[in-house]
């Protein structure tokens, strides 16, 4: 089984407050963190399906079409990347994660972004496989019951000792993870990357214990939403700890923990684990962005 180190951060607090960070991020150099963990028993089963090919849905920068991508070559299957926005279709080369993902011999399927709306529709994965044939489908982001059974490997015996579990939830199926492992002694908090009420629904489709919390307040606007604050707290991160964050999942979860235990929101003498879940490989898609807004970029 695949473990991860734990590290502690010292922070300066008057509460006793202790933090560390599981670093998921440096379980695999392209399939890393929770990319890793919800993929793991979605490839089994596309296995005992005698499926050849693996089709999944994603954005432009997206973490999880380039997590696909690489372990899908690694493991013997063709990959087809559903992808949200048609003018993409003439930007691979400027793009660092669709990029990678072609090199790896993923093939493009642009779509509208009103039509990418329909994604999850009976209809339009009905023509996906008819026009591929022996394909296993993996929802976007990769969140699904074999999904959390994976990342309900995260936690181990030796992360009871700790009083609250921190992620970053973008579809779910982390915290899911988190919690379904969690002891009924330790709070699992949450920090949703998009707006929105619609995660705590999503979340009680896989969970049966009520020992966690969507901590709504640092999403910056919503999904791949980014100010210079955060960008100064991403970098400053790295700086102090010598550990890189990303700008659309954990670089909020930490920048919302930090401000909790500023704002003595957190139980005093508590131990926090918080959940670094990867995402690295977003970065340089980001900084192109930013560099383009006339933004400072996050160091790498």
């Amino acid at each position: 089984m695949v473990t991860s180190r734990v590290q502690e951060i010292h922070i300066n607090n008057s509460n006793g407050i202790r933090l560390y960070i599981k670093r998921e991020d440096l379980i695999h150099p392209f399939v890393s963190g929770n990319k890793y963990r919800k993929l793991k028993y979605n490839l089994i089963e596309a296995g005992r399906q005698n499926r050849d090919t693996l089709i999944t849905f994603g954005g432009a920068f997206s973490n999880h079409i380039a997590a696909v991508a690489y372990a899908g070559r690694q493991n013997g299957f063709k990959t087809i990347g559903v992808i949200r926005g048609e003018e993409l279709s003439t930007k691979i080369k400027d793009n660092p994660t669709l990029r990678f993902a072609q090199k790896n011999g993923m093939q493009f399927q642009f779509v509208s972004r009103k039509d990418y709306r329909h994604k999850n529709q009976n209809a339009f994965q009905d023509q996906l496989k008819e026009n591929y044939n022996n394909a296993y489908i993996i929802p976007e982001g990769g969140t699904n019951e074999l999904a959390v059974k994976g990342c309900e490997e995260i936690l181990q015996k030796d992360d009871f000792e700790y009083q609250y579990v921190c992620c970053c939830v973008g579809t779910g199926g982390t915290i899911s993870g988190l919690i379904n492992s969690s002891s009924l002694s330790q709070t699992v908090l949450g920090f949703p990357v998009l707006k929105g009420g619609f995660l705590q629904s999503e979340i009680t489709k896989f969970v049966t214990k009520s020992n966690w919390k969507l901590i709504t307040d640092y999403h910056f606007g919503g999904y791949a939403k980014i100010n210079e604050e955060l960008i100064t707290f991403i970098n400053d991160f790295k700086s102090n700890y010598g550990i890189p964050l990303d700008p659309i999942y954990t670089g909020k979860m930490m920048f919302g923990l930090f401000d909790l235990i500023q704002r003595d929101r957190i139980e005093p003498y508590s131990k926090i684990l918080a959940i670094h879940t990867g995402g690295l490989q977003g970065i340089d898609g980001m900084n192109i962005v930013l560099k383009s807004r006339g933004l400072p970029m996050i160091n790498v």
